[in-house]
């Protein structure tokens, strides 16, 4: 049984067991969060149900292993013969989550 969730502008691909890295959500380590905004569910019997544009009912229930926040992106601009230069760093912050349990 899958599901594909979407969560923080993006869409995932999740059976239960997973450990995804999600956009930052607000909520503390140790803690479950309910993810509603379904589009498609597969049964255990092969039946697939796709939303328009979520499937109702369903969700995905997930445990907040760590907040965090990932690897160093170098983000460096300039102008050819110009003398400009500006380097910047960006590290973007991040939920791990554990899928608990798909309900449809």
């Amino acid at each position: 049984m899958y599901a594909v969730l979407a969560t923080g502008g993006k869409q995932y691909r999740v059976q239960e067991g997973d450990v995804i890295f999600v956009e930052k959500l607000n909520a503390e380590p140790e803690s479950t969060v309910e993810l509603t905004d379904i589009l498609a569910v597969s049964k255990d019997n092969g039946e697939v149900a796709v939303g328009s544009p979520v499937v109702e009912g369903a969700k995905v229930v997930a445990k907040v292993l760590t907040q965090g926040k990932a690897k160093k992106v170098i983000v460096f601009k300039y102008k050819a013969k110009k003398d400009y230069r500006r380097k910047q760093g960006h590290r973007q912050p991040y939920t791990k989550l554990v899928i608990e349990k798909i309900e449809a």
